[in-house]
């Protein structure tokens, strides 16, 4: 006889005798979930400092999961990869609830307990570990798992009513047999912890919205660099459906870090650090950084991860304080090798010392004309031409340290990522779509070559010659160049694939390389279906 099947006969823990419907069990389940995470989102917003146990347990999966699964998960779901992982694992605990539900509402009240603890101790684990380590962290988790371990006890309860609510007699019950299980009062009493749950995720979620950064980003007021650029030109996009523009709009910036949820920053204690191996330590506040003289650039930023032909890529006008500037007044030692950014939640990356050397590197503090946007790295972020963000592009900056690379890793490094990564030339097909009518039209894309500019873009169809494409304005060598090509479409399926050659005469190359460990080549094709 199975656990499940003993609960079925009489005991103190079942005293009625009768097996309770399981999904009564699967309610009670949810619900003691619901009320926890709602517990849990609540302590979350008594501090900046603290994280919802759902956003813990994703953080320390986003730290621990192997290469193969991150690059799945972005090639599968793009930027839309944590919210996913997110209900990924609300499923899953759902799934874990459900099941405990059904053994605690037939008297297993020990399951229910044990594991709500171990739900408590891996979310307490989670918030309290990893690379934002504070022990108040735990908080949330052990919270969450208190209220569930309660809810369940009190869940098998409303299934199996106290003796003073059954006939006193021995001859009354069996007159009447086992009382039977009271339907009403069960989904009564479930329904409003329920209830409590909704009610009480709603105040979690105020309390927490406190602490939004976004609010801070209201108030503040960009100023315009000491050189502004000039308006950029009348964008080719405009006049051409699918081509990219030539700046990217805010909204349609990719997304790609390791934050499940934005760190909160309040500008009022916030302050750059430079630390390590420099003459003088330094410390900037966010106003001491506006008011330093701010220069403007467009950089084009793509993330490692960006496949052949994928939109991993992003050309913003960025608007902060020349890095070099920042360094040289702390004074780099002669020793020092590596420029170590960290963030707010102590994310890291790192690049070579060498790579100042000239370029626009910039503590951005503004983007498209606007604050940088908190998805985009408010309060402050790097922006390092001509290297891929995951060595270089900090966002939510805190901290600048000089170290060396025998000594220190970026976050990314020892996950099998290259220490070393120069964004290699790219270019991309942006029309036409896989099925087009015969005739004229514009087979048109970017292509971008950080620190070396774009010389020339080509296009091939159906291994034909290669035909020199039109190219766009340019806006610097550190900006991509859009790009396009009329051409006679015949009926048929077609075979167009495109490569770019930078300011140095190099070519990219046909090889087809994965993003790992340092990046994607290859010439990007595409396959398309002509209609008379």
């Amino acid at each position: 006889m199975t656990d499940i099947e003993d609960a079925g006969a009489a005991s103190p823990a079942n005293p009625t005798g009768q097996l309770t419907p399981r999904w009564w069990g699967v309610l009670i389940g949810l619900v003691s979930l619901g009320l926890g995470l709602a517990a849990g989102e609540v302590v979350a917003g008594l501090s900046r400092l603290l994280r919802s146990p759902i956003v813990s347990v994703g953080d320390r999966v986003i730290d621990h999961v192997p290469k193969p699964v991150k690059q799945w998960a972005i090639r599968t779901f793009g930027t839309t990869d944590k919210t996913v992982l997110i209900w990924s694992i609300v499923v899953v605990i759902a799934l874990i609830a459900m099941v405990v539900g059904v053994a605690t509402v037939r008297g297993r009240t020990d399951i229910g307990i044990g594991s709500a603890v171990l739900l408590g101790v891996l979310g307490a684990w989670a918030g309290g570990v990893g690379r934002n380590t504070r022990f108040i962290g735990v908080l949330p988790s052990l919270v969450a798992a208190t209220v569930a371990a309660g809810v369940l006890v009190l869940g098998h309860r409303l299934a199996h009513p106290r003796a003073e609510h059954r006939p006193s007699s021995a001859a009354a019950q069996s007159m009447t047999g086992p009382p039977a299980l009271d339907r009403r009062r069960f989904l009564m009493g479930t329904g409003g912890l329920a209830l409590g749950a909704v009610a009480l995720a709603s105040v979690g979620r105020s309390m927490q919205n406190r602490f939004d950064s976004a609010l801070e980003r209201a108030g503040v007021r960009l100023p315009t660099a000491r050189a502004p650029l000039p308006a950029p030109p009348t964008d080719p996009a405009l006049a051409t459906e699918g081509l990219s523009p030539l700046i990217t709009p805010i909204p349609d910036f990719y997304r790609i870090d390791t934050a499940l949820s934005f760190p909160s920053v309040s500008l009022k204690t916030w302050k750059l650090k430079i630390t390590g191996m420099v003459e003088n330590e330094r410390s900037y506040t966010y106003d001491e950084l506006m008011d330093r003289e701010l220069i403007e650039r467009d950089i084009t930023i793509s993330c490692v991860s960006n496949e052949v032909g994928g939109d991993l890529v992003g050309n913003g006008r960025w608007i902060g304080c020349r890095l070099d500037d920042l360094l040289a007044e702390a004074g780099i030692h002669r020793d020092a090798d590596q420029i170590m950014g960290v963030s707010v939640d102590e994310f890291t990356a790192g690049f070579p010392v060498a790579t100042l050397d000239g370029r626009d590197a910039i503590v951005a503090l503004g983007m498209n004309g606007e604050a940088l946007p908190v998805k985009n790295g408010f309060p402050a972020r790097l922006v390092i031409p001509g290297l891929y963000g995951y060595v270089s592009a900090t966002k939510w900056l805190s901290e600048i340290r000089l170290t060396r690379f025998d000594k220190e890793e970026g976050y990314w490094v020892p996950r099998g990522w290259s220490a070393l990564a120069p964004v290699k030339t790219q270019s991309r097909i942006d029309r036409p779509g896989s099925s087009i009518s015969a005739g004229t039209v514009a087979i048109a894309g970017v292509a971008w070559a950080p620190t070396r500019g774009v010389a020339r873009v080509e296009v091939q169809v159906d291994d034909g010659p290669w035909t020199a494409s039109t190219l766009g304005p340019s806006l610097g060598d550190n900006s991509w160049r859009q790009w396009w090509l009329k051409w006679d479409a015949t009926p048929g399926t077609h075979k167009i694939r495109c490569r770019a050659t930078d300011g140095t005469g190099d070519t990219q190359t046909e090889a087809r390389v994965d993003v790992a460990p340092d990046g994607a080549t290859g010439w990007h094709t595409i396959r398309i279906d002509v209609t008379g």
